[in-house]
């Protein structure tokens, strides 16, 4: 078999592996028979505990709720189509592995192909299932001799218990499946969409028709079909996200849940979670980790840095806040902006933005205060109705922190939807060069969590888009206060109290 470098590097030594797994796992020669008998009954009777003895090497962590409801429902349903867009690291191709060589050697299924983006691609990952039957004493001892003679090639083989396996590329032809007078009753998909054919929306089209019409019609339809899909959601229009429409179940499962957390935490810790993902990029971490493709650049393809102005020569400031309902690392970011605006430009001289508390939001306008340092007038806005009683008991907090009153206004605005808004307003500002960053703090971390945000916003993505919302804000409310006269409006902040103002 030919392989590219790509693929070379992809390969696993199963060989080496299930010959460690052996000798760390060995077969107990001392039971009779009948306690032979008795502990594969049970085993079989638990999927979990049939798993972890056959493939104790794969099983180093326990189970995630997700995992066992996923199983559940593969293994109870022999007429059933289950997607799994999974986050890497969350165990699709190895979970799927253990439940089909269960369900073939218990004499539930006998027929099992296995399809990917290229036919090299599908040799490599139906490899474990032909190692594993060959070579794994404990499947041997309990099961008897899988590997037969004259049918145990790398890409199609068949047991001595007459159960047949069999890798094909996207596009080829699946016919000559039949195992016998059997059609296939295990379908399994794995790594078939790819960067390069998701940009096209007619390969797409047509792989999935090759699915559809090939692949998926060979089965019979008097005997029930296994349809297991495992991939990665990749690109707004992929072949997972068609499956997913069909399937009976598809669980959506990122490496973090709603809440920040490790969906796996028995196995990916959040110390490693974070270090994982913080040696690529936001992008990279949205498409592999949270089912999340990002479009780059749909409508701002770059930001605009400069040296700006000097503080005095801005009439005043705005410094904007959108803060994220939940504290913590993990969640939405909260960001703060602040802009000024000179000539007919949008200067944004300061961005904070990160996924933190509220005391360091708050920290972020004490900065701006000792930052500015009276040099100019600052407005500080928060988006409405972020400012309740627990912000409030914050603020207090920070004000005594610092020594100093922090003069934040909420912004009542009645704010339209959100993508549309920024668009509408930042778009054809950054477009026609209108909307200025500060170069000085370019290579921040904030700064670089700001830009990959206004990259990736579109109409639908689910990329964190609080960055852009704050400075849309900011320039929202420099228009609004432009054409006030700006003295009146500072004589009015000393003696006029607004219900909304704290």
């Amino acid at each position: 078999m030919s392989l590219k470098p790509t693929d070379k590097r992809a390969l696993f030594d199963w060989d080496e592996f299930v010959d460690n797994m052996n000798r760390a796992s060995p077969v107990d020669l001392n039971e009779t028979a009948e306690e032979q008998r008795r502990r594969k009954e049970k085993l079989e009777a638990n999927d979990e505990d049939w798993f972890k003895y056959y493939f104790e090497s794969f099983y180093t962590s326990e189970p995630a709720p997700f995992h066992k409801r996923s199983t559940k429902r593969v293994m109870n349903n022999p007429e059933w189509y289950e997607v799994r867009p999974w986050s890497r690291e969350l165990s699709k191709s190895g979970r799927t592995m253990m439940e089909v060589l269960k369900l073939t050697l218990t004499g539930k299924k006998k027929n099992v192909v296995l399809t990917s983006n290229s036919f090299d691609n599908a040799v490599r990952l139906l490899k474990p299932y032909k190692t594993l039957l060959e070579k794994n004493d404990r499947i041997k001892h309990d099961y008897g001799e899988q590997d037969s003679y004259g049918s145990w090639a790398e890409s199609e083989f068949i047991t001595r218990k007459g159960v047949a396996f069999r890798a094909i590329g996207a596009g080829q032809s699946p016919r000559g499946t039949r195992n016998d007078a059997a059609r296939p009753d295990v379908l399994l998909v794995d790594d078939f969409d790819t960067d390069e054919d998701c940009r096209n929306p007619d390969t797409v089209d047509k792989k999935w028709d090759w699915l559809e019409r090939a692949f998926y019609a060979t089965r019979s339809i008097s005997t029930p079909l296994l349809v297991i899909f495992c991939g990665n959601i990749i690109a707004e229009y992929c072949c997972i996200l068609k499956a997913m429409e069909m399937a009976d179940a598809a669980e959506v499962v990122n490496i973090r849940d709603k809440n920040g957390k490790s969906t796996w935490p028995q196995k990916n810790t959040e110390e490693l979670i974070d270090r994982t993902l913080s040696k690529i990029s936001y992008a990279a971490q949205q498409g592999e980790y949270f089912n999340n493709p990002i479009s780059q650049g749909k409508v701002f393809d770059k930001l605009h840095y400069k040296k700006l102005r000097p503080l005095r020569e801005y009439k005043f400031l705005v410094a904007y806040t959108d803060p994220s309902y939940k504290a913590g690392k993990k969640n939405d970011y909260k960001a703060t902006a602040l802009i000024g605006r000179w000539k007919d430009e949008y200067h944004v001289l300061r961005m904070f933005a990160a996924q933190t508390t509220t005391a360091q939001m708050l920290d972020w306008q004490y900065e701006i205060i000792k930052w500015v340092g009276g040099k100019v007038p600052v407005f500080y806005m928060i988006e409405w109705p972020s400012i309740d009683d627990t912000l409030k008991q914050e603020i207090d907090k920070a004000n005594k922190r610092h020594n100093v009153t922090l003069p934040l206004r909420a912004d009542d605005r009645v704010k339209p939807d959100k993508f549309f808004r920024i668009e509408s307003l930042l778009e054809p500002l950054n477009r026609n060069e209108k909307l200025w960053f500060n170069i000085d703090y370019k290579d921040s971390q904030m700064m670089k969590d700001t830009e990959a945000q206004f990259k990736a916003l579109s109409a639908t993505s689910r990329a964190h888009d609080d960055a852009p919302d704050a400075v849309e804000g900011g320039v929202y409310n420099i228009n609004s206060r432009t054409s006030t006269d700006l003295s009146k409006v500072e004589a009015r902040r000393h003696i006029h109290r607004n219900k909304k103002r704290f």
